[in-house]
């Protein structure tokens, strides 16, 4: 059984074809990459994954559950879908502490464990509106990862970050999936895919081609 199964999948909005057709099966514990142009549906394949939007047919089960049906969402999931929606006024830490009191998984320890690791500082008293864009998208990478999620969607990870950042969220994401995380992930630079990804899969106007040989 495959760990993540999108069977026939389409997503109509307001007439237009967004999603059309998908058939996906993705093995547990891989690093799949997820390419194509800006519009070519490949955000919407993950928030459909995600449980963020319905299909207008056809359906999608992690681990032999589906969505919608059986759950609303994958149940262990870390994702960065566009710009995380953070509290201006509130530091890094806080923000991170009030989204880990919504499961109740992780404390202190962890939140300050995942903020480290991105190369933030956990005591930084700045709030989330004096960040810089490279800042944010690391604070971003640390709500995705802070809970050790079984599955970990990323929509554009080393968006805004210098070559340093770039480096340092790659090897997280080699870690996080070395741990036995599932990543989905897309980028604009090829060699995040290339680097990270074992499997390639191209999106062309809401349909999914055949699987894409690493360059």
């Amino acid at each position: 059984m495959s760990y993540i199964e999108v069977k026939q999948c389409s997503k109509i909005i307001k007439g237009k074809i967004i999603l059309d057709n998908i058939n996906l099966q993705l093995e547990k514990g891989k690093i799949y990459g997820f390419v194509g142009k800006n519009g070519s549906g490949k955000t919407m394949l993950f928030r459909a994954i995600c449980g963020l939007i319905k299909p207008s047919q056809g359906l999608i089960s992690i681990n032999g559950e589906v969505l919608h049906k059986d759950i609303s969402f994958p149940r262990n999931v870390g994702v960065i879908i566009e710009s995380p929606g953070f509290w201006d006024e509130l530091t890094g830490y806080e923000n991170l502490e009030l989204l880990s009191k919504i499961k109740g998984l992780i404390g202190e320890k962890e939140i300050r464990h995942a903020i480290e690791r991105v190369g933030l500082k956990h005591d930084d008293s700045r709030i989330y509106k004096k960040y810089s864009l490279g800042m944010k998208q690391r604070l971003a990478i640390a709500q995705a990862i802070m809970e050790s999620p079984d599955l970990l969607i990323l929509d554009e990870p080393t968006n805004g970050l210098d070559e340093e950042g770039v480096d340092l969220i790659r090897k997280i994401i080699l870690e996080e999936n070395q741990r036995g995380s599932t990543v989905l992930i897309t980028s604009h630079n090829k060699e995040d895919i290339s680097i990270l990804a074992e499997k390639i899969y191209r999106v062309i106007d809401g349909k999914l081609t055949d699987e894409v040989k690493k360059p």
